[in-house]
């Protein structure tokens, strides 16, 4: 039956027609992203996966720009304990040279005297963005580690770091004190109550204050609470007024009950820097936030209890003794000094070889690190490519072929559109 008013032939063909379109419309769209999967409605399970995997390697670029900040300050640590080493040696063949009978030991002491003043020189200015690993100020208590990996597991995603412990490579010359019994460089004050102990909170006398800090200016003198924790290289730091002011690679530590803070004590800090470190360290020691507030006001940190116990809480201050202490007091000018300084330059010299152990073992796991994430961010992308990336080859080849079935569907739609017209040679 043929009808001027339903014509199934065109509504057949422009529905064709209309399917070969879309088709043309999805190839030419890849050939022009050069994506097959550029959005979710593309396919939502393909893109959700995808874009997982170039989330993980733009935490994978941040890590290897993390790896490549850590190289860099352990070729400094590295250059500076070879440097070190070097200058140990030299001084050792100077040594050697005083157990002569027929030399001037003072002219020689003054020599040594000075490669240890280059030593020590050395040791400070080995500091890359801030931190120095050789000269004391960064130890266990602060640690070091390089950000290295990013694991992604059925719970979650984490990060893992290659750890070095900068204790074994101290190679300051700074002799150790203990600081802690009337010498401690800070105030403290207590609310009224039990010594020791941050009362609970319905004594009344619950809060804790640790603050004003005091630092070795490199004279010698305490400058207060404003100066910089410096090094001080002429100051005797284990009497006087130095006992009574920290200098970089003190240790600080605060007892909370079972709870321990430390904080090393770094070059140019002052009370706002120790107190805001100790507050971080009582946190990273996962101190419960509901039975104790910890503050700080850019001086002073504030401990109170809000419990109803009374806890323990103790302040102490230790000068660590760096790896190369005593090496300042090496003296030929005698016998007996120039005897006993062979033995003891060798045990400095053992000392900075272990210190280029550990730099070379760490920088070799930094650098096997790196290429392996260099290779994992290639990895990923491929493999994101082979998920997304469209086969330009047979989208080229589709193209061609929807082009000529669009040609042959605009026909048949036409002559489907001419078709009732044969019906009027029926009323000529």
């Amino acid at each position: 039956m043929s009808s001027i008013l339903t014509n199934n032939g065109a509504m057949v063909a422009l529905q064709t027609l209309s399917s070969i379109n879309k088709s043309l419309g999805d190839v030419q769209s890849q050939i022009s992203t050069g994506l097959k999967v550029g959005s979710a409605k593309d396919n939502a399970a393909v893109f959700a996966i995808s874009q997982v995997m170039r989330s993980d390697v733009e935490g994978f670029n941040a890590i290897s720009d993390s790896l490549a900040l850590g190289s860099s300050t352990l070729a400094v640590g590295a250059d500076a304990s070879e440097s070190v080493g070097d200058l140990l040696n030299e001084i050792k063949g100077k040594i050697v040279s005083a157990n002569e009978d027929n030399v001037d030991r003072t002219k020689i002491q003054d020599e040594i005297s000075s490669l240890v003043e280059q030593i020590e020189g050395v040791v400070s200015a080995a500091q890359f963005n801030g931190l120095n690993l050789v000269d004391g100020s960064s130890d266990g208590a602060n640690g070091y580690s390089v950000l290295s990996s990013l694991d992604r597991s059925g719970t979650g995603v984490t990060t893992s770091n290659i750890s070095f412990d900068p204790t074994n490579t101290n190679l300051s010359t700074t002799a150790g004190t203990d600081l802690t019994t009337g010498t401690s460089p800070a105030t403290t004050v207590t609310d009224a109550g039990t010594a020791g102990v941050v009362d609970a909170a319905a004594s009344g006398n619950n809060t804790f204050i640790l603050g004003d800090f005091l630092n070795l200016a490199a004279d010698g003198s305490v400058a207060g609470a404003a100066a910089g924790a410096l090094s001080a290289d002429n100051v005797d730091l284990t009497a006087g007024t130095a006992q009574d002011a920290l200098i970089a690679g003190d240790v600080v530590s605060v007892d909370l009950g079972d709870f321990q803070a430390r904080y090393t004590v770094r070059e140019g800090d002052v009370s706002g820097d120790i107190t805001s470190g100790l507050r971080q360290s009582l946190v990273d020691a996962g101190v419960p936030t509901d039975d104790f507030t910890i503050a700080t006001n850019g001086t002073d940190l504030t401990i109170t209890n809000l419990t109803e116990v009374d806890t323990d809480i103790s302040f102490s201050v230790e000068r660590s003794a760096g790896g190369l202490a005593g090496l300042a007091q090496i003296d030929v000018t005698t016998d007996d000094g120039a005897r006993s300084a062979v033995s003891s330059i060798e045990g400095f010299i053992q000392t900075t070889v272990d210190a280029q152990a550990q730099f070379g073992t760490t920088q070799k796991r930094v650098e096997i690190q790196a290429e392996f994430m260099s290779n994992l961010v290639d990895n990923f992308t491929s493999g994101i490519g082979a998920l997304v990336d469209a086969n330009l080859e047979q989208a080229s080849a589709k193209l061609q072929a929807l082009q000529v079935q669009q040609q042959l569907g605009t026909q048949a739609l036409s002559i489907a559109n001419q078709a009732p017209q044969s019906i009027l040679s029926l009323f000529r």
